[in-house]
């Protein structure tokens, strides 16, 4: 019997899943354990296994393609089962079915489903197996993406399953695999431009088939980095086309940046990237590739002052830089947006005698097997802190609020792309040298983009410390839905009195930011209060 496959719930907060990528293809023998999928949650892109035997039937949701959970996934089942009843009953969850490969499908309703489904009309019913790609959605929050670099030409060979493009979301820069076989015949995003998602991305076919009549209803937007730039519509054609495209060699009209000056710029991904990095203007390097393509080695090999009367701004000329904002910081910049002005913050700050957590630190660090830091002491004591003040690890929902029973501490870390926060659960039962282990590989994750969905979420606090930079005092933005969060900056050697006199002392600014809806002034204090006996006299975090 067929057996239907929603689409899973693989994080506590995950409402929509993308399917990055099917392991498994239609007809394809399915045996349980095996990968079906990679799905893409609002954390993290997750391999998705098999829990039946038998034959892949149907699937619901294509690649890049995004739905609710719950929504239909795929059908396992017997080769040649009947599975129309299952397919009436899904409600039109799934926008392609494997009636795809019905012979009797009319051209009509190609044209119908297109129009429909890909944001896109035509003047007359498309040409036989010509195929229209949209922008798809690559995540459950995105709403558009940016083609960062096409693999493939106009007039190429595609197959189904290679890379055409690499497309850049809110969450990462992803590949996008073809799902059908034929030759490129128009490109409609051009490299470096952001469309809304269901925007014509490219249009696959015979070899020589016109698609001149296809029409665009959702236009790609202007480059952003060349918001001047003059744009007309050639009659009859999708290809937005400009003064400065026509100049372009054809042969790289899928491989091109723009800049904010009149001059063209083609330089590969890679080169970019490393550009970037450098903060090399590429206007001032020169491409050894094929019709003057900026490389790999050609931004190694860039010399300052070797590219031409541009290598140096004359004095007194005002200019910017414009670096285009990536979806992640998007993403980053909303969802703080949202913590800031919904949680009425409030700040209490404390200055800590640290003393004794240097004398403690070093004595504990005397053993040749035991490393540990302050960072690692600072959690212990923050999550100890945390069981005697409840109020403080919670979280407001408007109806009621949640007074957390486990402990779990969230660790700020920064990465190229922005912030995440890994997550230590159940601290308050660590020592200070599973902290700082556990701190230590999941740092190292999430710096190769390898924490999985478990490892981000279910935070209760979180700790930020940016003291490893000098910072001797900030305040920081509440990780929802976190009731608080400590920033922690440096250790400095200063005059302070001690037992009546001045002696020199080493002292610790922390802040403690709050969210006034579920944790008063008072109950703000008091646990500062209980963080500082457990800092200024480490020992009582072992009894």
């Amino acid at each position: 019997m067929a057996e239907v496959i929603n689409m899973p719930r693989l994080s506590d907060t995950m409402e929509e899943g993308t399917v990055a990528s099917w392991l498994k293809k239609v007809g394809d023998t399915v045996a349980e354990g095996d990968i079906l999928a990679e799905i893409e949650t609002d954390k993290a892109t997750m391999e998705f296994e098999s829990f039946h035997d038998g034959v892949l039937l149907h699937i619901g949701i294509e690649e890049g393609a995004t739905a609710k959970v719950d929504t239909l996934l795929a059908i396992i089942g017997e080769k040649g089962e009947d599975i129309s009843g299952l397919l009436n009953g899904d409600g039109g969850s799934a926008e392609k079915t494997s009636s795809e490969d019905d012979a009797s499908e009319t051209e009509e309703s190609k044209t119908e489903e297109g129009a429909e489904n890909n944001n896109e009309t035509a003047d007359s019913e498309l040409p036989d197996g010509v195929e229209i790609i949209t922008m798809p959605r690559l995540s459950d929050t995105m709403e558009e993406g940016t083609v960062a670099s096409w693999l493939k030409n106009e007039g190429d060979m595609v197959e189904e399953g290679d890379i055409l493009a690499e497309i850049e979301t809110d969450k990462a820069t992803m590949e996008f695999e073809s799902f059908y076989n034929g030759t490129l015949l128009k490109i409609g995003i051009a490299e470096g431009e952001t469309a809304k998602v269901d925007a014509l991305l490219a249009i696959i076919g015979p070899k020589g088939t016109d698609v001149s009549n296809v029409s665009l209803v959702e236009k790609p937007a202007a480059k952003k980095d060349a918001p001047k730039k003059e744009e007309k519509k050639v009659e009859g054609s999708t290809k937005e086309v400009s003064a400065e495209k026509k100049t372009a060699p054809k042969t790289n009209t899928n491989t091109n940046n723009s800049t904010n000056d009149s001059k063209r710029i083609f330089a590969s991904p890679l080169a970019k990237k490393m550009a970037e990095d450098k903060g090399i203007n590429l206007n001032q390097v020169h491409g050894s590739g094929e019709n003057g393509r900026i490389v790999k080695t050609d931004i190694e090999n860039y010399q300052p002052g070797a590219g031409g009367a541009q290598a140096y701004q004359p004095v007194g000329e005002e200019s910017f830089e414009e670096i285009t904002n990536s979806q992640m910081r998007k993403t980053i910049a909303k969802r703080l947006g949202e913590s800031k002005f919904t949680a009425p913050h409030y700040y209490l700050t404390i200055e800590l005698d640290m003393d004794s957590a240097i004398a403690s630190r070093t004595a504990i660090n005397s053993h040749p097997d035991v490393k540990i830091s302050f960072n690692d002491m600072i959690v212990k004591a923050c999550a100890m802190a945390l069981r005697k003040h409840p109020q403080v690890n919670s979280q407001w929902t408007g109806d009621a609020t949640r007074i957390a029973k486990h402990i779990h501490v969230g660790v700020a870390v920064a990465v190229d792309e922005g912030l995440v926060v890994p997550v230590l659960k159940f601290a308050d039962q660590m020592t200070f040298s599973q902290i700082g282990a556990n701190v230590k590989e999941l740092a190292g994750k999430a710096r190769s983009k390898k924490l999985t969905p478990d490892e981000m979420q279910g935070s209760t606090f979180t700790v930020s410390n940016l003291g490893m930079f000098g910072i001797k005092e900030f305040t920081s933005i509440i990780n929802a839905p976190n009731s608080a969060i400590l920033s922690v900056g440096a250790i400095v050697q200063k005059p302070v009195v001690k037992n009546g006199a001045i002696a020199v002392g080493n002292t610790m600014t922390v802040t403690l930011a709050c969210d006034h809806r579920t944790v008063d002034g008072a109950t703000g204090a008091q646990y500062l209060q209980t963080l500082r006996q457990y800092i200024e006299n480490p020992v009582t975090m072992f009894v």
